[in-house]
């Protein structure tokens, strides 16, 4: 019981500062100006928070799932593309479900909220191992909780931009992106407390939250944002933008 205790505060320290990255970003994004759906300030919106979910997937998800595949003795290919499979699969009946139930929902915000999950896990095992070993938790894992939380400011963004685009809402936009960011130290809190089940099948969560940002990303915001006109133009650029700040952050903080 008390290694139990040891491990799951160590988590919950280690995924603090992703958490409040990610409210810090969506509360940067809900002071932005709630323009028109059509506007070039809107599609630049939407691309950006494409640009970071596509680099998100390939450099914070897909990546790690093949590295920690292989440490397990396992082709890494096959989790990366089996999970991805699996979570594409997931938002396509996701998606065929809510359209008839409920088709004003945005599944972008879900989508990044589902990739964090398998973030703070990875954030929470580690420190929990290291806490359980002896070693400093932060000395041990403090630049992995660091990066991930820096990757989180753009990402926190990414979820209240559209959410405040759509709804004209401050106060909905930092409550979705609070939402997306509070499973991380769930997820961490779940992974200390079932190392051994967690080690195992997070390259297939990592993999799986992948598989269903870039259904999100090919099937609701690039559409939206770079539709062939003049705005569009500015939901391309946003992709670029978003894409390129994403992927600096990955390989420089990873």
């Amino acid at each position: 019981m008390q290694q139990l205790f040891l491990a799951g505060s160590a988590a919950l320290a280690a995924t603090a500062f992703p958490f409040f990255c990610t409210c810090f970003g969506a509360l940067l994004g809900c002071t932005a100006r709630a323009s028109s759906p059509d506007s070039v300030a809107n599609r630049a919106t939407l691309g950006f928070a494409g640009g970071v979910m596509l680099a998100a997937s390939v450099f914070s998800l897909l990546l790690p799932a093949v590295e920690l595949a292989q440490t397990q003795g396992y082709p890494g290919w096959l989790a990366a593309c089996g999970g991805f499979a699996l979570g594409a699969a997931f938002l396509v009946l996701l998606d065929f479900f809510l359209q008839r139930i409920k088709p004003e929902y945005s599944l972008s915000s879900f989508a990044i909220t589902l990739h964090n999950l398998p973030e703070g896990m990875a954030v929470g095992l580690s420190a929990a191992l290291a806490a359980l070993s002896g070693a400093s938790v932060f000395a041990g894992v403090g630049a992995l909780a660091f990066g991930v939380g820096v990757q989180n400011l753009p990402e926190g963004t990414a979820v209240a931009l559209p959410v405040l685009h759509r709804t004209k809402n401050r106060k909905q936009a930092f409550r979705a992106g609070v939402v997306s960011g509070i499973v991380e130290p769930i997820g961490g809190l779940l992974a200390a407390l079932l190392a051994g089940i967690a080690a195992v099948v997070l390259p297939w969560l990592l993999a799986f939250s992948a598989g269903a940002m870039v259904y999100v990303t090919a099937q609701e915001l690039i559409p939206t944002a770079c539709s062939n006109n003049v705005k569009g133009f500015a939901g391309t650029l946003g992709v670029l933008a978003g894409f390129v700040l994403m992927m600096a952050l990955d390989l420089s903080l990873g």
